[in-house]
């Protein structure tokens, strides 16, 4: 179903837009990827305006391309939905209470930080951004990582990252060179390719021919 904007709705659509995020920005604790959750059961589940594979491949560029993932995610659905002022009013709803929040820590924070209660509370933020950053990647791993290249690949990324000074810009450029070569690879030897777990493939394999 295309969810651009259409003329008789053009502001209720930005408000819609704009209030998603509005909602989702307060949970920026964490960082960008600890926000992928709330964006996808927001986007995804409430709203209908992605499915989770294209959730998914939205991650992978807005986690690619330059900037905070969740700004780039809010970016991107809001392009989607309303073109560039669906994007300008995503990118606004996101950041707004991020603004809000910090230049009210900013104030206060250091009228607080040695209150014994106030270290608790930040402990307990802790535990659960971690919670929050573990779901995305485990939703993300089980889309992505289907068959041995991808595998291998997310394991040569974890080790070059976790035990040498390489910058991660080598690691976004050379990966999708890598799936690249060997897709062409497989292709040219008459092998399988695959792009998406089995599971997707096979089921939209049975699908009608007008389906697909």
């Amino acid at each position: 179903m295309n969810k651009m904007l259409t003329r008789e709705q053009p502001l209720r659509m930005l408000l819609a837009i704009f209030m998603t995020f509005l909602k989702i920005g307060p949970s920026t604790f964490g960082g960008g990827y600890a926000m992928i959750a709330t964006i996808e059961k927001e986007v995804v589940e409430r709203k209908k305006w992605m499915n989770a594979d294209e959730m998914s491949d939205m991650v992978s560029v807005a986690g690619s391309a330059p900037g905070g993932v969740a700004v780039n995610s809010a970016a991107f659905v809001g392009y989607r939905m309303g073109g560039v002022l669906g994007a300008i009013a995503a990118v606004l709803g996101i950041t707004l209470p991020t603004l809000a929040i910090v230049l009210l820590l900013s104030l206060t924070y250091s009228l607080f930080k040695d209150y014994a209660k106030v270290q608790a509370a930040l402990k307990g933020i802790h535990a659960a951004v971690i919670a929050l950053i573990l779901v995305a990647a485990w939703k993300m791993a089980k889309a992505s990582l289907f068959d041995a290249l991808t595998i291998g690949i997310a394991a040569i990324a974890l080790g070059i990252l976790l035990f040498t000074n390489w910058s991660s810009i080598w690691l976004i450029i050379g990966a999708p060179i890598i799936g690249i070569t060997v897709i062409l690879i497989r292709h040219v030897n008459q092998l399988e390719v695959r792009t998406e777990p089995k599971s997707e493939v096979s089921q939209e394999a049975m699908l009608p021919e007008y389906y697909i």
